[in-house]
């Protein structure tokens, strides 16, 4: 799959261990945080193998997830590419989010679901997450949803 050239920087929205700042930071050096949202009728999952599952977002009406909206550089989505193992293990979708009150296109990584099942994460990818949630102060509740949920299944 090829990806388009562009030089213009474009809007990543994050909900998963890119929601962790450092990390993001030493990820991709020159993305820069321009606001949070919270995505309407998505939910919060881990899918992968035991122990080792990772975060994804699934549509579901009802449920939403708390995300930083990022401004990347091509340099940066280069590396987001490589990090989300784009295209085999993750997707690239188009969705709209809201920076400053504005309705924006963003690019967002999604699971490819195919021979990938609910699954736990491992406790260092948990605690990543985790601690981007507290770092930006959103509620831990879709996050703690989403690992209780796979207990059950």
């Amino acid at each position: 799959m090829k990806q388009f050239e562009w030089t213009q920087p474009r809007y990543y929205v994050a909900y998963g261990s890119n929601l962790n700042l450092p990390r993001m930071k030493h990820r991709c050096p020159t993305a820069k945080v321009v606001g949070s949202d919270v995505l309407q009728g998505w939910r919060l999952r881990f899918r992968g193998t035991p122990g080792n599952a990772v975060a994804t977002i699934e549509r579901e009406e009802g449920q939403t997830v708390p995300v930083l909206i990022f401004t990347v550089q091509p340099e940066d989505e280069k590396s987001l590419d490589g990090y989300e193992g784009w295209p085999r293990l993750y997707r690239k979708e188009e969705i709209t989010v809201k920076v400053d009150g504005n309705s924006v296109n963003a690019f967002v990584y999604i699971m490819n679901e195919n021979n990938h099942p609910y699954n736990q994460p491992g406790p260092f990818y948990f605690s990543t997450v985790r601690e981007g949630y507290r770092l930006n102060r959103f509620d831990l509740t879709t996050l703690t949803d989403a690992f209780e949920r796979n207990l059950t299944v």
